[in-house]
């Protein structure tokens, strides 16, 4: 993606915060085209080109009823829906593409001394990102927000690590999940600072399949501690891995669609967009 297609996210996002706002005034597409300065026919195109589908259509997609119709299903079986899904279609699970390892004591010792990492940035379907990798993997990867310095922010996490800006195959091929097409896709290695706990919740997320949605309560059930879904939130906010780690699949109970590290209106796209993919196979 090039500057055009970070401006046209930065539209679409405007207008999917438009819209759900005033969804009760039911806004027609003259007055969401009005809102991020474009043609009715320029924004219906250019909405369709993003997401596959009409502003209309994507609405029903990041709605309080779809969520509840999501959670209301059988929480206990899309855990376990990896032979279902074919490695041809958008449904296929993120663990069949993504093995996470937790670093050693030593390898974050000292806020990262002996770690040599590279980092760079890129586009993607929801705006800039930050990259990182160390040898083992992807260590770091964000959503860039213009109020915060990206770099400072992923420095934070290893301050005292040695890092170049450079593009490597590690981060090229993880770049590969945002593509329509996988079949040239290789396992995406993650490298990850964190708890016993919080790599237990984060491995657990890889299993949510594309276009589905389940709660934190569920999440804890999962890892067998049903009362933890206070400290499973906790995890899943301190969550290094944007979209890779697919956090943005979880949400609260009510169906509402929360919270989100990199911003509630990139969650909705985020979501918005993995359904009508899911729901075109």
């Amino acid at each position: 993606m090039n500057t055009q297609d970070n401006l046209n996210y930065n539209r679409i996002a405007e207008a999917i915060a438009f819209i759900k706002t005033n969804f009760k005034a039911q806004p027609n597409l003259d007055e969401v085209a009005e809102r991020v300065h474009l043609s009715p026919f320029h924004f219906q195109r250019l909405f369709s080109e993003w997401a596959g589908t009409s502003p209309k259509k994507f609405l029903q997609y990041i709605s309080l009823e779809y969520a509840k119709t999501l959670l209301k299903e059988d929480q206990a079986t899309i855990f376990e829906t990896a032979h279902e899904t074919g490695l041809s279609g958008t449904g296929r699970l993120h663990d069949l593409f993504v093995n996470m390892e937790g670093m050693t004591p030593a390898e974050y010792k000292n806020g990262g001394k002996n770690l040599a990492i590279n980092y760079s940035f890129a586009q993607s379907p929801f705006g800039h990102i930050i990259v990182a990798s160390t040898e083992k993997g992807i260590c770091y990867m964000a959503f860039i927000d213009p109020v915060f310095d990206a770099f400072s922010t992923m420095q934070s996490h290893f301050p005292n690590a040695h890092f170049v800006q450079q593009t490597d195959s590690i981060q090229q091929n993880a770049l590969g999940i945002f593509a329509d097409d996988w079949t040239n896709l290789q396992k995406i290695k993650l490298h990850l600072k964190g708890t016993d706990f919080q790599l237990k919740v984060w491995q657990t997320l890889l299993k949510i399949p594309t276009g589905r949605l389940t709660s934190y309560g569920h999440i804890a059930n999962k890892i067998e501690n049903s009362k933890a879904s206070r400290a499973v939130g906790t995890a899943i906010g301190s969550n290094p891995i944007a979209f890779l780690i697919p956090c943005h699949r979880v949400i609260p109970f009510s169906g509402e669609l929360g919270n989100y590290m990199w911003g509630s209106t990139r969650k909705a796209a985020i979501i918005g967009w993995e359904a009508v993919k899911t729901n075109l196979d």
